[in-house]
């Protein structure tokens, strides 16, 4: 197995086009890599107080709607997710 200053190394050499082919590939990883965290978060309920504290401050006047349309594609009323109130 390469280390990482030989890994660094080699993407350093890489033509243009290959670079950014990987870079697009490692914005790929990365993001499923926290989506896959995040969820495993949210099932082990370490997420469960910034639900609480959205609950909350919603409850005590001090959220505001979110843009629906544009995060759920239609009106509030449709909304079924668990982030509406």
């Amino acid at each position: 197995m390469s280390s990482v200053i030989e890994i660094e190394s080699a993407i350093s050499g890489l033509p243009k086009e290959d670079f950014w082919k990987l870079a697009e590939w490692f914005d790929q990883v990365k993001a499923k890599t926290w989506d896959e965290q995040m969820q495993a978060d949210a099932e082990a309920g370490r997420l469960d107080f910034l639900f609480k504290e959205a609950a909350a401050a919603n409850t005590a006047g001090h959220s505001q709607r979110w843009p629906v349309q544009a995060a759920h594609g239609g009106g509030h009323r449709k909304c079924a997710c668990q982030f509406c109130f």
